[in-house]
């Protein structure tokens, strides 16, 4: 009988094991989010610069995350949109994060979001405004053309060093510097053939180097490489449009421009610069739509 009892007991102190880590496992309740992934700066799918949009109502959700969102998304950026919307124009809260670390400006997220707003939630007008860690920054749309108003960084002209000449392969004929270097070539073929190495531009000062050369159809192209950010190249970039604007508006004598991205998705971009501020306008697609839980 002894050994009957010591039997029945050693059988039963696994499930008493067992019921109490299940308990301590229990998963957290989690929260759905409406997402959406958007082409900017195109007029078609799988173009242009992608983005995920998360919808978030009430109040933001933790920093740690919005990280882990935006990394489990994947996307060269993910913004995310505070509703309740408040006075004439409405206002909204946005942040970008990328895989790597929150942003205080992304262009074209901020256009995705703005698509997103009036195609997707029903905003009603033709303006808004977005409360940034940058700044607020004003947004309009004529039809489907949504227009960012920026901040425009005209940049100081430095020399070329060895080491951003051997960064891109070549030497650029002028060299400008602000919070991005911006390295000027003379022939549209020589910023289609750069093959830079990324590892000597992430080890130049500044947060990404922005190629450009006078255009063919567009006033100006471009190519814009950040991989110290996490993108070797971007795809249509529009916080270096705060440098090129300045840039270009001055070498050719003109407020009103277009730009063409040259990266291997390609952005388009109508250009203006008014006094201090850039205003760049794009169009942008809905790829897809759904919900996430975190």
């Amino acid at each position: 009988m002894a050994k009957k009892k010591r039997s029945k007991s050693v059988r039963k102190a696994p499930k008493r094991a067992a019921s109490k880590t299940a308990a301590a496992a229990k998963p957290a309740p989690r929260t759905t989010f409406p997402v959406y992934h958007i082409d900017a700066f195109t007029t078609r799918v799988f173009h242009g610069n992608p983005a995920a949009v998360v919808i978030v109502s009430g109040k933001w959700p933790g920093d740690d995350l919005m990280q882990s969102i935006a990394i489990e998304q994947n996307m060269p950026m993910t913004a995310f949109v505070l509703l309740g919307g408040r006075g004439k124009g409405k206002k909204f809260g946005l942040r970008w994060f990328n895989s790597v670390k929150e942003f205080d400006l992304c262009g074209h997220a901020t256009l995705a979001a703005a698509h997103v707003l009036w195609n997707h939630e029903k905003l009603k007008g033709n303006s808004l405004t977005f409360d940034t860690l940058g700044g607020d920054v004003q947004v309009s749309r004529d039809k489907d053309l949504i227009a960012l108003q920026l901040q425009s960084r005209p940049a100081v002209r430095v020399r070329a060093t060895n080491a951003l000449c051997a960064a891109l392969g070549r030497p650029p004929s002028e060299v400008y510097q602000a919070n991005m270097t911006l390295a000027v070539f003379e022939n549209k073929r020589d910023v289609h053939s750069l093959a830079p190495d990324f590892a000597k531009i992430a080890a130049l000062d500044g947060s990404g180097v922005i190629v450009t050369a006078p255009g063919a159809g567009h006033d100006f192209i471009s190519r814009y490489f950040a991989p110290k950010h996490g993108l070797n190249e971007d795809q249509a970039t529009g916080s270096s449009h705060c440098l090129l604007v300045p840039y270009w508006a001055e070498r050719l004598r003109k407020n009103f421009l277009t730009s063409h991205q040259v990266s291997p998705r390609g952005g388009e971009l109508w250009c203006e610069l008014r006094d201090d501020r850039v205003i760049l306008g794009g169009h942008a697609v809905t790829f897809g739509k759904g919900t996430i839980s975190a």
